[in-house]
């Protein structure tokens, strides 16, 4: 598969895309806090640089709600817990919302007892792992953040999709540094990169997919056409197993721990490229889970946070090889927020047409390009 078109982009400012995307939710029957609170999760991740999760997805929502498999007025509530454990049923709502409620029952039973576990099931698609994570860094607490997917990969050796992208997501606090924010997939790729590819009309790297043989694809469409992706490590003389194992893991705290559905069961988002789901289900929707540790239950918060400040200048100051130089976790996408608060957020064509077909569809206008 080749092509040279580009789909070239054009700049939105966040404030603007901000309001749009909360039109949009509260068109569907979200209240004007819910949809704010959720638009915010879809923003930052543009503005992060992880444009495969940001607004990109926004119809894709809709497309559940029309679906009726998204309640946008649900009733989120803790059905079991410890005083340092949760669990929460998210009553089909937005998982946008459903992983901030979360995270903060992490970070109020972490105030009282040093740290929270929480675990979610009947939830939908969260967004970015790293923005829930990420709450927990103004309480001095290190946050965790787990979700699984629909099952778009293989574990080793495997040809059958079992597992899907199941990020996680790490946020450590630092002192005068930025903190330290570690958010990946495990799989080589998320599939919202080959969804990017896909628009861009460009081939995926090889070891990012396999074909429905299990042979090395550079087709991005291959998980829709019987192939799959591959673990983190994408074949055995690379470690995929090691990929399949932090999947499996990321599997079993989201969705087998909570009681929502797991492996190949996980119902998928609207436009993983297919709506149908195995049956029968073995649990509730999809879930996930979140970890709160107030950093003070093992040392003094600033000591450990100088610490950290060091650790990263240690970092920042080694040797790398030419024309390179080491980065922080989270860096990334800290350069990327900053330049696009400034400069606005590129959107590709296909990604505009589909927002300006979603707002005539709803009676909201488009917004215009910077």
């Amino acid at each position: 598969m080749t092509s040279n078109n580009t789909n070239p982009t054009q700049q939105y400012a966040a404030d603007a895309l901000q309001a749009f995307v909360e039109a949009v939710f509260s068109k569907i029957g979200c209240s004007d806090t819910d949809a704010t609170k959720a638009a915010r999760v879809l923003i930052a991740a543009d503005l992060r640089g992880i444009d495969s999760h940001g607004v990109a997805r926004l119809s894709g929502y809709v497309k559940q709600w029309e679906m009726g498999k998204l309640n946008t007025r649900p009733r989120m509530q803790i059905v079991h817990q410890t005083p340092s454990t949760a669990t929460i049923d998210g009553d089909r709502g937005l998982g946008l919302l459903i992983g901030q409620y979360a995270m903060q029952v992490a970070i109020d039973k972490a105030g009282q007892v040093g740290s929270g576990w929480v675990a979610v099931r009947n939830s939908g698609h969260y967004g970015i792992a790293g923005y829930h994570a990420m709450l927990a860094l103004a309480h001095d607490m290190i946050g965790i953040s787990t979700t699984h997917a629909s099952a778009l990969a293989v574990p080793t050796f495997g040809i059958e999709k079992m597992l899907g992208t199941n990020p996680l997501a790490v946020a450590i606090p630092a002192g005068q540094k930025p903190p330290l924010v570690a958010d990946f997939a495990t799989t080589a790729a998320a599939y919202g990169k080959l969804q990017i590819l896909q628009r861009k009309g460009q081939e995926a790297p090889i070891g990012w997919a396999q074909d429905a043989q299990g042979a090395p694809t550079t087709n991005p469409h291959a998980p829709k056409e019987g192939g799959a992706l591959l673990t983190l490590g994408s074949d055995e003389l690379r470690s995929s197993h090691k990929g399949y194992c932090m999947s499996a893991v990321v599997d079993i705290l989201s969705g087998v721990l909570p009681g929502a559905n797991y492996g190949p069961w996980v119902p998928p988002f609207a436009t993983a490229g297919s709506t149908s789901e195995r049956q029968p289900p073995v649990g509730k929707g999809t879930g996930h889970f979140f970890g709160a540790l107030r950093i003070d239950g093992f040392q003094p918060a600033e000591v450990f946070k100088s610490h950290i400040d060091n650790w990263i200048d240690a970092f920042e100051q080694t040797k790398a090889i030419e024309g390179k130089r080491v980065l922080i976790p989270g860096e990334p996408e800290r350069l990327a927020e900053a330049e696009r608060l400034e400069k606005g957020i590129p959107i590709l064509a296909p990604v505009v047409a589909d927002l300006e077909s979603l707002g005539q569809k709803l009676g909201i206008e488009w917004i215009q390009a910077i």
